[in-house]
């Protein structure tokens, strides 16, 4: 019996193949159903969806640009790069900045002084005329409380100039505003850069990827169905088992002249879900609602390009092919070959040791 298995595996194995391709003809005659897992399919309602590609692309989207006329001194981070928020991203020298801010500070001193005598001044004047002596008229402390208020001016005139000058030294040292990554690099170290005029010159290019969001464009007959329904999933390109639910579906209220098409924006959740700006991406919309029969995807048998389920029936059971559809997470949809109400066994490894025990245990399948 040993000497024979190889050749019953072999023969199974063929009438497995025999069975897919024509159909579904009985592989064991049991009488009673096999002691094996399995389940009633039914046809469930369920939502219809249509699918378009759609383009990811960043939520926040930046170019820092030269705020102060400068040199680059330093660029810690080159282009595919991540970097986190705050991160120095260009570091320019600071000579002229810090010479402004010197000259500045020195105007503030001297008008500072300037202000304090003058303030001095007018309240001795302003006491020498409360008095009613005569020393001082009013036209002396008019004077006096002129000169005050324009030394007070011009106190708080290069004041405002450091303001000025702190933030021009401020901009020799750019940070990033949110984590993300270099996308690209306009300059490099040694460079002189310009504020303008006409406009300031770009330096860095960068994007978050903790915020994502597709665009999707779908023709004017699909729109009033997507509306309706608000509701989509996203997959990448080439991997039907890891699917996005979207967080809004959002329709532009104009559609492109050209094409004809709406463009549908689809919010995706926040944090690293796999997608990166500038991927392609499924994108189904439900657009209706439908019955669809739904199993198990680890009820399939895949036989090279062939795949079915194992049927059990009044004779026994079987091996049917069938044609599938989407996969939604673990369940996978049916299109042909299985009809509602049938049982399919949930463990196909199983239902194959069942057939071969079966097999082997047959006095005519080794004669």
């Amino acid at each position: 019996m040993a000497g024979h298995l190889p050749r019953t595996l072999l023969l199974l194995a063929a009438s497995t193949l025999f069975v897919c391709l024509a159909g579904g003809h009985d592989l064991a005659n049991a009488r009673n159903a096999p002691p094996l897992a399995s389940i009633v399919v039914h046809a469930q309602n369920v939502q219809h969806k249509q699918i378009w590609d759609g383009v990811v692309e960043a939520v926040r989207q930046v170019t820092i640009a030269a705020q102060t006329n400068a040199r680059v001194l330093e660029l810690p981070y080159d282009v595919n790069d991540s970097v986190p928020e705050g991160a120095v991203l260009v570091r320019f020298s600071n000579v002229e900045q810090k010479a402004a801010r010197n000259v500045v500070q020195a105007q503030i001193v001297s008008a500072q002084a300037t202000y304090d005598e003058a303030l001095a001044s007018y309240k001795r004047y302003a006491e020498l005329y409360a008095e009613g002596s005569g020393s001082v008229s009013k036209e002396q402390l008019d004077q006096q409380r002129a000169r005050r208020d324009t030394s007070l001016a011009a106190l708080r005139s290069v004041r405002a100039q450091l303001n000025g000058v702190e933030q021009a030294l401020n901009y020799t040292v750019l940070r990033a505003p949110y984590a993300g990554i270099i996308t690209h690099r306009y300059v490099r170290v040694g460079e002189a850069v310009q504020a303008g005029p006409p406009s300031p010159q770009p330096l860095i290019a960068m994007e978050s990827l903790d915020n994502l969001r597709v665009d999707v464009p779908v023709p004017q007959s699909a729109v009033d169905a997507i509306r309706r329904f608000h509701a989509a999933d996203v997959w990448p390109t080439g991997d039907g088992n890891r699917r996005i639910v979207a967080s809004s579906v959002d329709i532009f209220p104009y559609a492109d002249p050209s094409t004809h098409t709406f463009t549908v924006r689809l919010q995706l959740p926040r944090g690293n879900n796999g997608l990166y700006p500038g991927m392609t991406v499924k994108v189904a919309f439900a657009v209706g609602k439908a019955k669809r029969l739904r199993i198990p995807a680890s009820a399939l048998v895949q036989r090279g390009e062939i795949v079915g389920v194992y049927v059990i029936g009044e004779h026994g059971m079987v091996l049917r092919q069938i044609r599938t559809g989407n996969r939604y997470d673990s369940q996978i949809e049916v299109l042909s070959g299985l009809d509602d109400g049938e049982r399919i066994v949930t463990d196909p490894v199983a239902a194959m040791n069942y057939l071969v025990a079966q097999h082997a245990s047959d006095p005519s399948a080794h004669d």
